[in-house]
């Protein structure tokens, strides 16, 4: 009963931040930008901290992250991600960019890793083809609460505590959640064909 209740206000709220996506791409509505700016300046402040930013960088990366949500709110796409998933994506891509402008080390061209990778044999290609194959079919059987926080954790590198508060589920929930997919997955890759 519980879970069905956190997964309806967690759907209600996806819902209603696609609206207001929708609604700045549209027609440009600062109350909608407004709404989304109030739910996840803070959430993504604190994010970016975590990531390693000082107070200031991240109100500024949170500054850059909500003005590319205003203006490429028409290149979101509800059936690709949530508006959450959207958002700390470009997010963490700030980040990142941040830091390369911050730290560019200088490097060797003979450095090992800035090689090219070697040619992937064939039988390798075929057997991992395989396991990622078995591995989306055991992730389309998890249920929902399940698939949606593994995704979180494992797509969108968000921590167990990140995820606790972006779906406002206790960080418990999250983990016994994600041990419980783990489990699943666990026992159906190593099931015999």
């Amino acid at each position: 009963m519980k879970a069905t209740m956190v997964r309806t206000a967690d759907l209600a709220q996806r819902e209603r931040h696609a609206s207001c996506m929708s609604r700045i791409a549209s027609d440009q509505s600062r109350e909608a930008f407004a709404e989304l700016f109030e739910f996840f300046a803070p959430r993504l402040k604190s994010y970016m901290q975590r990531l390693g930013a000082n107070a200031s960088e991240a109100e500024e990366l949170v500054q850059d992250v909500m003005i590319t949500v205003w203006r490429k709110a028409e290149m979101y796409d509800s059936r690709q991600a949530s508006v959450s998933t959207w958002i700390f994506r470009v997010a963490r891509n700030r980040r990142i960019d941040a830091q390369r402008r911050t730290s560019r080390p200088e490097l060797e061209p003979d450095e090992p890793m800035l090689q090219p990778a070697a040619t992937e044999l064939p039988d390798v290609a075929v057997a991992r083809g395989q396991m990622e194959e078995k591995v989306r079919a055991e992730m389309a059987n998890l249920p929902e609460e399940q698939l949606v926080l593994l995704q979180a954790a494992f797509y969108d590198g968000l921590s167990h505590s990140e995820i606790a508060e972006v779906y406002g589920i206790p960080l418990g929930t999250v983990k016994s959640r994600i041990r419980l997919a783990f489990a699943r997955m666990r026992g159906g890759l190593d099931a015999p064909n």
